[in-house]
C-alpha cells in the first residue's frame, strides 16, 4: 500500500480531527447572540467537550449555559442533564426560573468525578454532562473528548483560569472574567475561529 493511501486511511480513523469537518457542524444556540457570533458552529458544540475557565468556581460560569441547558431539557426528546461533582449543591427553584426541566436534571459526587464524567459523556444518554475539576491531567481530557463524540454530548468542563496556557483536546476553551454588569469572554481555541473576546451584560449577573 503506497504512502497516499496509507495517510488517507489514517485520515478516516473516528478519533482523527480533520479541519474541514468543524466549518459544517452546526451549533446549538448559546442563548447570547454576541457570543455565538464569535463560536464555531454558531453555538456550543452538540458533540464535544468544551472548557470554561474562571478565576473561581462559581464566577458566574453557570449563567452561561443556562439558556442551551433549557433549551436541551425542555426538548422533545430531551435526554438527561447531568452535573458532576458541583462546588454547591444546585439550587432547584431558581434552575426552574430560568426555564430548566428539573426532571431532566441530574446531580452526580463522588471520589472519582473524572470517571463519572466520561461515562456520562460515552453513554448516549446524556445531552449535555457538566463538571468541574481542578488538575485533570491531558490524557484525560484527551479521553473526555472521544467520550464526548462517541456519546454526541455536549461536554463542559470548569477549570481554574490558570490552566490557560496548557494544550488540551478539547474542541473549545472560553476564559470568563467577571464583570460588574456581567462577563467578559475570550476565546482561546476554538477549531476554526479565531481568537477573541466579547462582553456579555446581563442584569443580576453574579460577581
Amino acid at each position: 500500500m503506497g504512502s497516499s493511501a496509507q495517510l488517507a486511511r489514517l485520515l478516516e480513523h473516528p478519533t482523527i480531527w480533520r479541519g474541514a469537518s468543524a466549518a459544517h457542524a452546526e451549533g446549538l444556540a448559546s442563548g447570547f447572540a454576541a457570543l455565538d457570533a464569535c463560536l464555531p458552529g454558531k453555538g456550543w458544540p452538540r458533540a464535544g467537550l468544551i472548557e470554561i475557565l474562571v478565576p473561581r468556581f462559581g464566577s458566574g460560569e453557570l449563567y452561561l449555559l443556562l439558556p442551551a441547558l433549557a433549551a436541551l431539557t425542555r426538548a422533545r426528546c430531551a435526554r438527561w442533564c447531568v452535573w458532576v461533582a458541583p462546588p454547591l449543591m444546585p439550587f432547584a427553584p431558581a434552575l426552574a426560573a430560568e426555564g430548566i426541566a428539573l426532571d431532566r436534571v441530574a446531580v452526580v459526587s463522588g471520589a472519582r468525578p473524572l470517571w463519572a464524567l466520561e461515562q456520562a459523556l460515552g453513554s448516549g444518554a446524556c445531552d449535555a454532562v457538566l463538571a468541574w475539576a481542578r488538575r485533570p491531567k491531558a490524557r484525560e481530557i484527551r479521553r473526555l473528548q472521544l467520550a464526548a463524540e462517541r456519546g454526541r454530548t455536549l461536554g463542559v468542563l470548569f477549570r481554574p483560569r490558570r490552566a490557560a496556557r496548557e494544550a488540551t483536546a478539547a474542541v473549545l476553551r472560553l476564559s470568563l472574567q467577571p464583570m460588574v454588569t456581567g462577563v467578559r469572554i475570550t476565546l482561546l481555541k476554538g477549531r476554526g475561529a479565531r481568537r477573541g473576546a466579547v462582553d456579555l451584560l446581563r442584569p443580576g449577573w453574579p460577581v
